[in-house]
């Protein structure tokens, strides 16, 4: 079907919590050091939410961000996704939520769980929302309180996550704007869906003292198995956009994907063959804050001017499912 109108990134936001933890502190809590998470996964520090704060309070003070960015009012906007896998609670939505602290009723709201990708998937059903000429502005974020769903005793899970939010505003655009969401591809494999996983708290494992006792509502994976699997559908959701739109990797400006390890970022970039100097990377400022890594690092280097107007934006992300996608973007 044609598209009725173009879609475009009218603004971004980001929040970080206050309190940070770096490597020399995780020394203290578990058998671990800085230069073994270093060397592994390119991290130095990551934020880390308060006791009191929820996914909404961090994805508030992001939409807040991108809504000033994107020169609108918050009664602009007339659709909210969220995507998490740390919501304020099981149900009601974070979005529902969120909505509610955004003082704004009566349009749609709701959370999507696709792991890491979360953010990929809601860009994707924003994008059709506006090109079909349903939305006019859609509130998109990606948050994450993985800290409250860690174990902490697992020095191989405990040293990857950090907190975080990232917002985007997708605005119907107009016909002289050059910005444009240009194409984006979303696709799942549930095959390997037990590699990353919380094994308990839903209706296979409800809470009980031993899924308690036992750790069974934390972050559970199979990192060596990821890895490869990783950046083999990152590398194909992005060939298949690039393709789709007789595009080759020298045509982008920058390459924004998940940052869930250095070595991943870095193999994905020699395998699609783009120049090193092209990859924005933050990984050891923030770790991997899931759904959340992409729109914080869109909105960093946008907010710094390394992004510029114009510039050809080419990001991809994997996460639980295992769920991949990429989506390509003018600024």
């Amino acid at each position: 079907m044609v598209a009725k109108y173009y879609a475009k990134i009218s603004g971004t936001g980001r929040y970080l919590p206050d309190k940070i933890l770096n490597n020399h502190d995780l020394e203290k809590i578990v058998d671990t050091s800085d230069e073994w998470i270093k060397q592994r996964t390119g991290m130095w520090e990551r934020h880390i939410a308060s006791e009191d704060q929820a996914s909404s309070d961090l994805a508030y003070n992001a939409a807040i961000k991108a809504i000033k960015a994107a020169n609108l009012r918050t009664k602009d906007i007339d659709m909210i996704v969220v995507a998490t896998i740390s919501p304020d609670h099981p149900f009601p939505s974070t979005a529902c939520i969120l909505m509610k602290k955004l003082g704004l009723k009566n349009i749609p709201a709701f959370d999507l769980s696709a792991g890491c990708t979360g953010w990929i998937y809601a860009m994707d059903m924003a994008r059709q929302y506006i090109e079909n000429g349903i939305a006019k502005n859609v509130l998109t974020i990606g948050v994450e309180i993985v800290s409250k769903i860690t174990n902490w005793k697992d020095r191989n899970t405990c040293v990857l996550f950090g907190d975080g939010a990232g917002a985007a505003i997708v605005s119907r655009a107009e016909t002289k704007d050059i910005s444009r969401i240009i194409d984006s591809e979303i696709t799942a494999d549930g095959t390997y869906y037990e590699y990353l996983i919380q094994p308990a708290g839903g209706s296979r494992n409800p809470a009980s003292t031993n899924t308690i006792k036992e750790n069974k509502h934390t972050v559970e994976m199979q990192g060596n198995k990821i890895f490869k699997l990783a950046i083999k559908s990152m590398y194909n959701a992005c060939e298949t956009v690039l393709k789709r739109n007789d595009l080759d990797v020298k045509s982008i400006h920058w390459l924004i994907t998940h940052q869930a390890n250095l070595r991943i970022i870095e193999a994905l970039g020699k395998k699609l063959k783009i120049d090193s100097n092209k990859v924005i990377v933050n990984i050891e400022k923030y770790a991997n804050t899931s759904s959340a890594t992409i729109p914080i690092a869109l909105d960093e280097a946008i907010r710094a001017r390394k992004i510029r107007s114009g510039d050809l934006v080419l990001m991809a992300s994997f996460g639980a499912g295992l769920t991949s996608g990429s989506i390509l973007i003018r600024v």
